[in-house]
């Protein structure tokens, strides 16, 4: 027959006691058959590699517009997180519906001012982005959408408060690029011209 042995720590000069709840019904605790610590509550930090610590959600059903070539933080959709320890890994889930006046629109993935998950350096004239959403430059492009989904996996070795969101512009000057909408936005029985939500989700997880 097995038992259960109770093994004090000789390094140790505190006492621990065991506490029954407060119940009227009989309960049977069934230890795991492997070595390891039983855990149920306690602070994040005391949680196992690949525990999911927190998990975080930031939902956008407004739409948000901007001309021009310079990346511009899309507001509304960004998550604001506070790591639990330096060794916590991120991860980061997203679908940002894209429009555009004409051609291709940048989408890039943000942690504070650092941009993630993007190319490598190829050329003067290639732009390293997270995404890009492109189009046929036609009448088409002006109730045109599309969902341009994101997943990767952070490691920001910090305890800081972080933002995770992305940044948006339009590959030329005298272009517009769209986030929950179409370019033409037409209220008509067409029906062509969608409005759109966008999420963004963090999920921390220990390291």
């Amino acid at each position: 027959m097995s038992k259960v042995v109770i093994q004090g720590n000789a390094n140790g000069t505190g006492n621990f006691t065991i506490a029954a709840p407060n119940s009227n019904t009989d309960r049977t605790f069934n230890l795991p058959d492997a070595a390891g610590t039983v855990l149920t509550t306690g602070n994040q930090s005391d949680f196992p590699a690949g525990s999911v610590l927190q998990v975080l959600q930031t939902v956008k059903t407004d739409t948000f517009s901007i001309a021009g070539t310079t990346p511009t933080t899309i507001t509304g959709l960004t998550v604001d997180i506070t790591p639990a320890s330096t060794s916590s890994k991120f991860l980061i889930l997203s679908d940002v519906t894209l429009g555009t006046s004409g051609f291709d629109v940048h989408l890039i993935l943000k942690r504070n001012s650092t941009s993630l998950y993007i190319a490598d350096t190829s050329g003067t004239y290639r732009p390293e982005v997270t995404k890009s959403s492109a189009w046929y430059s036609g009448a088409e492009d002006a109730f045109a959408s599309g969902g341009v989904p994101v997943m990767y996996l952070d490691s920001p070795s910090t305890t800081s408060q972080i933002t995770y969101g992305f940044t948006l512009n339009h590959y030329t000057a005298n272009g517009t690029a769209y986030v929950n909408r179409t370019h033409r936005d037409t209220d008509n029985s067409g029906n062509y011209d969608v409005r759109t939500a966008s999420s963004i989700t963090v999920m921390e997880i220990a390291g």
